[in-house]
């Protein structure tokens, strides 16, 4: 009863907001698409849309079945890319999306040598994703997530790939700059400056000041990581990020990690997919390498 083309009627009208833009935007005539219409919702035995005037709204039936045009036509557009793309010849495209601030910059050193191993691979790289990618990656809009924070689902495996250390980040001029660890007390008199994050998603929090019943004094989000270090060295506060991340940037910033705690707080870097898809070569060939240059 329902196919494809039906599908793609309810969500063109929803983004276009009547008949006749719909039908625009379907190569179709708005004869056409009114006639389908109809036919569709007397073969469902229920109508689709309440008409007020041109626009039209959804009845509960139009909105149900919205929602699963909007589930199954990102994967079936997925799959026609990818057979089209078998059909030219070529592998597909990799879509990553990031789950994390830093991780663009890990991802990089990935990305090149992958390319050169991967000539007929395309790699697109989502970071609107941020800090919500496990469901993109149900709803096939991405094929990969890099996250720290894996959230193990039915159907989704994490691999860890990157070991590393996430540190306090001070100031040349700050007191805690030679000391050897700092302590959850000493930043409660604090600014510290973070990703836009809420506070349960933060290592320095879960891990670290939280248990310890601490907070700091001010708590200052802010989303580019180049602006956080350049506020971080002009004394305007502190941050916590990974240790590659401040090591590599020290001298361009004047900036020193410390570490969190007496033990410090590790964390890996975790690349998620769809289960169904680990047998798919170009993907298992992105993770081994990521592996790998974990390994060396």
């Amino acid at each position: 009863m329902l196919d494809r083309a039906h599908l793609d009627i309810v969500r063109a009208v929803d983004q276009h907001g009547s008949l006749t833009a719909a039908a625009a935007s379907l190569h179709l005539t708005q004869s056409a698409l009114s006639h389908t219409v109809r036919k569709l919702e007397d073969q469902l035995g229920v109508p689709i849309w309440h008409r007020e005037g041109r626009s039209l709204r959804p009845t509960q039936a139009g909105q149900y079945l919205l929602a699963v045009a909007k589930r199954l036509l990102p994967q079936l557009d997925q799959a026609e890319e990818r057979l089209r793309q078998f059909a030219r010849g070529e592998r597909g495209t990799l879509r990553i999306g990031m789950e994390c601030h830093p991780c663009y910059q890990w991802l990089l050193k990935i990305v090149s040598p992958y390319l050169a191993e991967w000539p007929m691979v395309d790699v697109d790289v989502k970071q609107k994703f941020q800090f919500g990618g496990i469901g993109a990656l149900f709803a096939h809009e991405i094929d990969m997530l890099v996250t720290p924070d894996p959230l193990y689902k039915p159907g989704l495996r994490f691999e860890p790939v990157f070991d590393y250390e996430q540190v306090l980040v001070v100031s040349l001029a700050h007191p805690l700059r030679t000391a050897d660890h700092v302590e959850p007390h000493q930043l409660s008199d604090e600014t510290l400056i973070t990703y836009p994050v809420s506070t349960d998603r933060l290592d320095v929090y879960t891990r670290f000041l939280t248990p310890a019943g601490v907070s700091p004094r001010r708590h200052k989000p802010i989303e580019t990581t180049d602006i956080m270090l350049q506020m971080v060295a002009s004394g305007r506060g502190v941050a916590a990020l990974p240790r590659w991340l401040v090591e590599e940037n020290a001298e361009r910033f004047g900036v020193v990690p410390v570490k969190l705690g007496p033990t410090g707080v590790d964390k890996q870097i975790f690349l998620g997919f769809r289960e169904a898809e680990a047998d798919i070569d170009y993907l298992g060939a992105f993770v081994e390498l990521a592996r790998a240059r974990r390994d060396a």
